[in-house]
């Protein structure tokens, strides 16, 4: 699959299917449209073309929106696109002046004279331009010219993908990853770079690397311990993550994201890895004592495994 994060000189794409939205998570209401939008391809002989955006929109029309989190980071997403079996993903700078486009100049200058689409998938209430004038029955102008055909996904059928992304953030808010997992498709995933810590998981005898999220609009689930597998250089390995602010440590009260691989020894500072949801083990909470901490992370560690290894 090809990624572009830029307009400019996008290459031809032979009888582009094309279809544009936020794809946040790719789950399983996304994953039928995608399987549309494939069999077209297939069908006319083309390729599969997922347009995207970046910022997320809301992050640019509404500001204000903070409590917004993002189910995929960029880089998730488009890996999930490329396992789903699309062709060519591209991420469109989200700005205002992207938006304050007219309705005809959205469909001229940015549908068609960048992509020349042989077909154009999009929703009912599909929306775009300056204030969002432009809708789908001025895409349908355009078909009746013969530039592009269109595909209406059914009313129906989109507001179902809304509810799904809705139950998958609120899954994930109270732990329930298994849950989410099962609405999406696939594992829920976090993707960071390892920094170094404290080193008080490695005095403890299970160190931990500490997960820094490049993404600050990335949905974080509910404080507690998690059963994971974790993907270093496209190996999995299990492991157990813990996220919330370390309440039995003295000074040390800042949130943070560290998970313990097992049965590995790596020196893996600076390394990319990326972290599927298993199942949530337990709240986090506050021990009286250092070994009173490494006792419950025994005990985390073998309900990790059994989880993990299907016991």
């Amino acid at each position: 699959m090809k990624v572009f994060k830029k307009l400019e000189n996008l290459p031809p794409v032979p009888n582009a299917i094309l279809t544009i939205g936020s794809f946040d998570g790719v789950h399983k209401g996304h994953q039928k449209i995608l399987s549309q939008v494939s069999d077209l391809a297939k069908s006319e002989n083309g390729e599969s073309v997922v347009v995207t955006f970046h910022p997320h929109p809301r992050h640019v029309l509404s500001p204000e929106a903070s409590s917004f989190k993002l189910i995929t980071t960029v880089e998730e997403k488009a890996a999930l696109l490329a396992h789903y079996g699309i062709d060519n993903v591209v991420v469109v700078p989200f700005t205002p002046d992207f938006f304050q486009q007219t309705p005809k100049a959205y469909i001229e200058d940015f549908l068609i004279d960048r992509f020349h689409p042989r077909w154009v998938v999009i929703g009912y209430d599909h929306r775009f331009g300056n204030q969002r004038k432009g809708s789908i029955e001025d895409l349908r102008k355009y078909e009746a010219k013969g530039i592009f055909k269109l595909l209406e996904i059914e009313q129906q059928e989109v507001e179902d993908i809304a509810v799904s992304s809705t139950k998958i953030r609120n899954a994930l808010l109270e732990g329930a990853v298994e849950k989410a997992a099962q609405l999406l498709g696939h594992p829920f995933s976090l993707t960071g770079k390892v920094t170094h810590g404290q080193r008080i998981g490695h005095t403890l005898g299970y160190p931990t690397a500490n997960i820094e999220l490049a993404e600050p609009n990335k949905l974080i689930p509910v404080y507690g311990i998690y059963a994971v597998n974790v993907c270093h250089h496209h190996r999995m390995y299990q492991g157990m993550l813990y996220i919330g602010d370390r309440p039995t440590l003295a000074n040390h009260h800042n949130k943070t994201i560290e998970v313990n691989i097992f049965d590995f020894d790596q020196q893996i500072y600076g390394d990319q890895l990326r972290i599927d949801f298993v199942k949530f083990l337990r709240k986090d909470q506050r021990f009286d004592g250092l070994e009173a901490l490494k006792a419950q992370l025994a005990r985390d560690k073998v309900a990790a495994l059994g989880v993990l290894n299907g016991c």
